[in-house]
Formats: structure tokens, C-alpha cells, sequence
């Protein structure tokens, strides 16, 4: 069993999950269930999914999981452009989350791949 908290791409979701919570309050109250419950799942889902995959034994179920993390990580991307298209956050804070999301995709897709050439 591998320990998520000492993997870097576990921490940067994390810290995006915390991030997405704050700057989604400020989001329309009639978005509530809608698209702010979206994104606030999809970054949720990030660090589950890291989480989970460390838990399993194998390396393919480790992958496995790290690839739904990384697919909730782009779906994460769309909603924060679509987000800031509609207007829901200040042009800054949309694009600090685009930048802490896209690092959180590259960081998975690089671990996934390192992973994946090992086998």
C-alpha cells in the first residue's frame, strides 16, 4: 500500500480541491446544484481517486485509478473555463485555478505514464 500523502500530484489536488471549495462559494445561488456542485465534485474526485488507487495492491488498479483521476482533473479544466465564460469568477481566479488544475493533469499524466513504462 502506497502512502498518497507524500505523492506530489496527491497534494496539488488537494490544495486544488480546498481552493475550488473557496472560490465556488461566491458562485450564483441558482448554480448551486448545478455547475457549482459539478466542480466541486470533479476536484473531490481528483484526490479520491489518488487516494483509492495507493489503497488498492496492484499496479494496474493503481493506474486505473489514477487515470479516472487524472480524466476528473480535465473535466475540472471545462468547468473552470465555462465558469469564467459565464462569469462566476473574477478573470484572476480563474485563471489560478486553470493554471492549479492543468498542473494537476500534467502531474498525473507524467506519473501514469512513469508508471506504465515500468511495467
Amino acid at each position: 500500500m502506497r502512502d498518497h500523502r507524500r505523492l506530489t500530484a496527491f497534494q496539488l489536488a488537494d490544495a486544488l480541491a480546498l481552493e475550488v471549495y473557496q472560490q465556488t462559494k461566491a458562485m450564483p445561488r441558482e448554480e448551486q446544484f448545478g455547475l457549482t456542485s459539478q466542480m466541486r465534485r470533479a476536484a473531490v474526485s481528483i484526490a479520491s481517486n489518488i487516494v483509492e488507487g495507493c489503497a488498492r495492491g496492484s499496479r494496474a488498479d493503481y493506474v486505473r485509478f489514477l487515470r479516472i483521476a487524472f480524466g476528473s482533473a480535465k473535466e475540472l479544466e471545462y468547468q473552470i473555463s465555462l465558469a469564467s465564460r459565464l462569469g462566476y469568477f473574477p478573470e484572476s481566479e480563474a485563471k489560478l485555478l486553470a493554471e492549479k488544475s492543468s498542473e494537476v493533469s500534467r502531474v498525473l499524466r507524467a506519473l501514469v505514464q512513469s508508471l506504465s513504462n515500468q511495467s
